[in-house]
């Protein structure tokens, strides 16, 4: 018999899991011995913080690379073949989407082994909700252009695509950045074009705010300076 390979989701900050996730996400993932994993230190955080059967030492876990080939998922698949449970984890939120989770599910499938998706934290659908904008059709492109003449065009393109096809764009910056995106956001959207700033979701100091873009203007943004945020618009 072979094993199953749960996706499990990771916390998307510091917060006690038990607030988070389910009580059988939280039972399964403390069962494995097995794991494959984005990057190792966030994963053994991950992993201390939810009180592990095993020691964290005992554990298996194994970093994926960012493009594995056909060889390394076999590798990285082998325990799942000699009948061991394996998660999967990546540094926040679910494995699988945004990252190179993907690559080892798809292999997993194409093997004949079975996937099972655990409940818990998307940055993604937890921000859409909470927009208040449509939730029918969108679509995440990750991160936008670090230069601030391309990002702006980048944002002038997503944006014609959100009025012509009525689509929810969503797309994240890395933190230290998220003033410059902010400066780059109000001042190329035109006025009426809604935006959302999802920031700490799931924590403590969690905020969302939608608004008209002109509505954002002026504002200081320094408050959202290295959150992790989504950012959400709608034309």
């Amino acid at each position: 018999m072979t094993g199953t390979l749960y996706l499990v989701p990771n916390l998307l900050g510091a917060t006690p899991p038990q607030d988070v996730l389910p009580a059988r996400t939280l039972a399964v993932a403390r069962t494995l011995a097995h794991w494959i994993v984005e990057t190792p230190k966030p994963a053994r955080a991950f992993l201390k913080a939810l009180a592990v059967e095993r020691p964290i030492a005992a554990l298996s876990i194994v970093e994926i690379g960012e493009r594995p080939d056909a060889l390394r998922l076999q590798a990285l698949l082998a325990p799942a073949h000699e009948g061991n449970d394996v998660g999967v984890l990546s540094d926040a939120g679910c494995p699988g989407v945004a990252d190179p989770g993907a690559l080892l599910v798809a292999a997993a499938h194409a093997q004949g082994l079975s996937v099972e998706p655990l409940v818990g934290p998307s940055s993604l659908l937890l921000a859409l909700m909470a927009s208040g904008m449509n939730g029918q059709r969108f679509a995440f492109h990750g991160y936008l252009p670090a230069r601030p003449e391309a990002r702006a065009a980048a944002v002038r393109a997503l944006e014609a695509e959100s009025r012509s096809l009525r689509v929810t764009q969503l797309f994240i910056e890395t933190p230290y950045r998220n003033v410059a995106m902010l400066d780059t956001l109000v001042a190329t959207l035109a006025p009426a074009t809604r935006l959302c700033v999802a920031a700490d979701l799931t924590l403590p100091t969690e905020s969302v705010q939608t608004r008209p873009a002109r509505d954002w203007r002026g504002r200081d943004f320094a408050g959202y300076a290295r959150r992790p945020a989504m950012f959400l618009i709608e034309a």
